[in-house]
C-alpha cells in the first residue's frame, strides 16, 4: 500500500509540474523558453547582485548538489523590487522551467533547466525501487562506460524504453544509471552534433559539458560528467 501510495503522489506532482490543471493556453505559455524572460531575470540578478554586494538570490543547496542544479534562484528574495513577478514559465508560476544561475563565481549567468526531465526520472526511480523490493540490484542490461549501464526497462515493466527530450535540440535521449542507482540523461547525442559544429579546443580529461550552456538557454540537467576521447568525440568521464 505504500508503494501505492507513493506511486499516486508522485503522479499528483507530475500533474502540478506539467500543467495539466491549467487551461490549454496558460499550459501552453508555461512551456516556452522566452529569451526575454531568461533576459528579465538576468537583469533582475544584476540590479540583485549590485544591492547586495555581490551577493546571489538563490536557495540554499548542499554542497554535493550537482553543478547544474545547485544554484537555483529564490524568486522570493527578487520580488518585488527587482521583478515584479516569476515569469509564467517559472516552476514558481506554474511552469515547467526551473530558473538557475550558472558561473556562480565568475560571471553569474541565468538559464533554465526543463523540469520534464525531473518528472520522467521520478517515474523511473519509482518502478527502481518497487523493482528492488524482490531483486537486490537494478536490472542492469550493458556496461556502457566504467560504472555507467543501461538498463532492462522490459523487467521495469515498459513497452518501449522512456526517453528524455533534450531542449536543446529536440532529440530523443536515453537514460543511464550508475553504480549508486541514480539514474542520468545521456546527453552524448548532443554533444556530438554540437562539437562537429563548433570550433573547441577541449582535450581528454576536460568537462565539455559546458559547449551545450554556452550557446542555449538550458543547462544538461541530471547528467554525468563528459570529456573527449583520442578522436575528440564525447565520452563519459570516469575517474
Amino acid at each position: 500500500m505504500q508503494r501505492v501510495f507513493q506511486w499516486m503522489v508522485a503522479s499528483v506532482i507530475v500533474l502540478l509540474l506539467s500543467g495539466c490543471l491549467y487551461p490549454d493556453e496558460r499550459l501552453k505559455q508555461n512551456q516556452i523558453p522566452y529569451k526575454d524572460q531568461v533576459a528579465s531575470v538576468q537583469e533582475a540578478v544584476n540590479e540583485y547582485r549590485e544591492a547586495t554586494g555581490g551577493l546571489l538570490p538563490i536557495q540554499t543547496r548542499d554542497m554535493k548538489t550537482p553543478i547544474y542544479q545547485k544554484y537555483p534562484i529564490d524568486f522570493q528574495k527578487l520580488v518585488p523590487r527587482y521583478i515584479p513577478e516569476p515569469p509564467g514559465n517559472a516552476f514558481e508560476s506554474g511552469g515547467v522551467f526551473q530558473y538557475v544561475i550558472v558561473d556562480a563565481e565568475t560571471n553569474p549567468t541565468v538559464k533554465l533547466l526543463d523540469l520534464r526531465i525531473a518528472e520522467q526520472i521520478r517515474d523511473l526511480n519509482l518502478r527502481l525501487s518497487m523493482y528492488r523490493d524482490s531483486h537486490q540490484y537494478p536490472p542492469f542490461k550493458q556496461m556502457v562506460a566504467k560504472g555507467v549501464f543501461t538498463l532492462d526497462y522490459q523487467k521495469l515493466g515498459y513497452k518501449e524504453p522512456p526517453y528524455a527530450v533534450s531542449p536543446f535540440s529536440g532529440n530523443n535521449l536515453p537514460f543511464v544509471i550508475d553504480y549508486n542507482g541514480d539514474i542520468y540523461v545521456d546527453y552524448r547525442m548532443d554533444l556530438y552534433e554540437v562539437l562537429k559544429k563548433t570550433k573547441y579546443s577541449y582535450k581528454p580529461g576536460d568537462d565539455i559539458r559546458n559547449v551545450l550552456v554556452q550557446n542555449s538557454l538550458f543547462v544538461p540537467a541530471y547528467s554525468l560528467p563528459y570529456t573527449v576521447d583520442g578522436r575528440g568525440e564525447p565520452v563519459f568521464f570516469v575517474k
